[in-house]
């Protein structure tokens, strides 16, 4: 089985192709409204900043590297996926389609936006994501096919890879404890793209690849019973020193860029790749 094929069937485990009614479901979505919650805590009162950390970042969103061992008992996040279902466009299509803050008004037609709606919100906030310039070290790239998706995973890794993604969401907003874990590539600082979904009407991931992390995967147990309800992927950020001193991970930790590393979860349907180990 060639690379290629490998990939696509991981991706059809992370998603559900080909249902048709992705788009009418993101329809759906956007009628409820969905709101982009900004929120600057630098001009915040120490009481107020406690209060953002307790309402913006949850118990376990960030958390330190010493806290990967075996029989840690710590907070999970909220590790679900809230997109709609949406499906990756074959990149014969995606090819075609504008993408870009510039051709916002064709966007707009081929998803029937009207001005000031939540849809052209929708696409305003991926395409300045998108285009956003990279952060110093970062390589990054929006994808919108799988083909896009593989493409650009192995020219920042080379073609032999491997992506892993947490098995489920068991364990989120309760109280975990690590089981047995292992380090990618020997536990070493280490290479990774990590693969993370924005909203828009098609399926579309957000990769980047930062210097300096390492990559572990972990039995996720549950801390009464110690039965195993989880497989967990994490990535440890080494290197702070270009991240907002105002960043959700330092407010949530209690430092500073530079001052700490950071580590999170991988969430359910976002993905990191690696280097294979040998």
């Amino acid at each position: 089985m060639g690379m290629e094929e490998k990939v696509y069937r991981k991706l059809h485990w992370l998603h559900t192709y080909g249902e048709g009614d992705g788009l009418r479901n993101f329809k759906e979505y956007a009628k409820e409204g969905v709101t982009f919650a900004k929120y600057n805590v630098t001009r915040a009162l120490p009481a107020a900043r406690d209060n953002l950390v307790k309402k913006w970042v949850e118990p376990g969103k960030f958390f330190r590297e010493s806290m990967l061992q075996k029989g840690t008992v710590m907070p999970m996040p909220d590790i679900r996926d809230k997109m709609p279902k949406r499906s990756f466009l074959p990149r014969s299509i995606t090819s075609k389609l504008p993408f870009s803050t510039s051709k916002i008004s064709e966007l707009k037609e081929i998803f029937h936006a009207s001005d000031s709606c939540s849809m052209e919100t929708i696409l305003l906030d991926a395409l300045n994501e998108c285009e956003r310039a990279p952060s110093r070290g970062e390589t990054k790239r929006c994808v919108g096919s799988a083909e896009d998706l593989i493409d650009f995973s192995t020219s920042v890794l080379g073609h032999n890879t491997v992506v892993r993604t947490t098995k489920n969401v068991n364990g989120w907003k309760q109280d975990i404890e690590i089981g047995t874990m292992k380090g990618i590539n020997g536990g070493k600082v280490t290479k990774s793209v990590s693969c993370h979904q924005i909203l828009y009407p098609y399926l579309l991931y957000y990769c980047h690849s930062v210097p300096k992390v390492r990559v572990y995967e972990a039995d996720i147990l549950d801390p009464h019973t110690k039965d195993k309800i989880n497989h967990g992927v994490a990535v440890c950020h080494l290197d702070t020193s270009a991240w907002s001193s105002t960043h959700g991970a330092f407010l949530a930790l209690g430092s500073g860029p530079a001052e700490i590393e950071v580590c999170h979860w991988i969430f359910e349907n976002d993905m990191t790749w690696t280097i294979a180990d040998e």
